[in-house]
């Protein structure tokens, strides 16, 4: 069955209702996210529930690139058609056209549709390092030392860099330190017999979208010696 032929049937269940009770379409809010750049777009939508409906909502989600109309439309690729979110695989680097992903909800009350267009380097937000770790180092010195995400898939090529923040036990204030390009920096007169919380966080290196959250701290808080 097309797609195009899916929304037909989902307008025509527009006169339906749950509980005796017409249901008001609202739409999808959709947002895309590159985490996993250049490999993938990974796109998700919320939609609040239809009241006193216990029926499944279904999603049909679809891409194209280009906002012309005319332009090929290709499935978004969900696990199970209840799922709120998707795929868009094998993405077109550096684009001058931007993507626009349109996401139909069709249930008993009827179908409604979202969109969002974007380019896919404006979307880049790594996840965050993994396996920040803390070694002291003579000298009142502390050495931090972290991994990429393990969802970025081409670190050597697609390069990340890095920020950290540090706040000793009972400072009100974070301190940070970057950008960085190693995986590792060292923290210098560090007060002894202090714990410090330390994280990291991950940005494209070329400055494209957004830096990462922050990563868990590491584990466990240092207690620095004399």
């Amino acid at each position: 069955m097309t797609l195009r032929l899916l929304l037909a049937l989902a307008l025509w269940a527009g006169g339906s209702s749950c509980g005796g009770r017409a249901v008001s379409s609202s739409q999808p809010r959709v947002q895309c996210r590159a985490s996993r750049y250049p490999v993938a777009v990974d796109c998700s939508w919320t939609l609040p529930p239809a009241p006193n409906c216990t029926t499944a909502t279904t999603f049909i989600a679809t891409y194209r690139l280009g906002v012309a109309a005319q332009g090929q439309s290709r499935p978004c690729l969900q696990p199970t058609p209840e799922a709120t979110g998707c795929t868009i695989p094998d993405v077109q680097l550096f684009s001058l056209s931007p993507y626009v992903l349109n996401v139909t909800a069709v249930h008993p009350g009827g179908a409604s549709s979202g969109f969002a267009p974007f380019v896919a380097e404006h979307v880049i937000k790594p996840d965050p390092p993994e396996a920040v770790r803390l070694s002291p180092l003579p000298g009142r010195q502390l050495q931090v030392r972290w991994e990429p995400p393990g969802s970025w898939p081409f670190p050597e090529v697609f390069s990340l860099k890095y920020w950290i923040r540090y706040r000793r036990q009972g400072a009100s204030r974070f301190r940070q330190v970057g950008p960085i390009e190693a995986t590792s920096f060292t923290l210098r007169a560090v007060r002894p017999q202090a714990r410090y919380c330390i994280q990291v966080a991950a940005q494209d290196v070329t400055d494209y979208g957004e830096l990462s959250d922050w990563s868990l701290p590491a584990a466990p808080a240092m207690t620095l010696g004399r």
